[in-house]
């Protein structure tokens, strides 16, 4: 999925992620060992300001899930999205070691996103 711009994006508050042709890969838990979510971006600090502000109804609004645990770049949508669909597919241990690998306290990676 490529996400699209939409209303409720408060340029003022952070600097958009948005590169010509860099994806982002991410993944959303409501908190530690909590509900996951993964989605593929474009604009990777305004779409967690959509997911954190519930802008976007749907799974993320449903079950709280707002924090920002792990997130890859691309510079093909293609790859991007077919890293999506694989790791759909994983079983929840193999999402849970990938995260724990580089984030081990489930911090919100969210603050620490630089704008470019």
């Amino acid at each position: 999925m490529v996400c699209h711009p939409s209303e409720g994006w408060d340029p003022g508050l952070k600097t958009n992620m948005k590169q010509k042709g860099i994806y982002y890969l991410y993944i959303l838990a409501s908190k530690r060992n909590g509900t996951l979510y993964i989605g593929v971006t474009n604009d990777l600090i305004k779409r967690i300001y959509q997911h954190k502000n519930n802008l976007i109804p749907g799974f993320t609004s449903q079950y709280n899930i707002h924090a920002l645990v792990y997130y890859e770049t691309y510079n093909n949508i293609n790859d991007a999205i077919s890293r999506e669909k694989q790791m759909k597919t994983w079983q929840r241990n193999w999402k849970i070691k990938l995260i724990e690998k580089d984030n081990p306290m489930w911090k919100d990676l969210y603050g620490e996103l630089s704008p470019i």
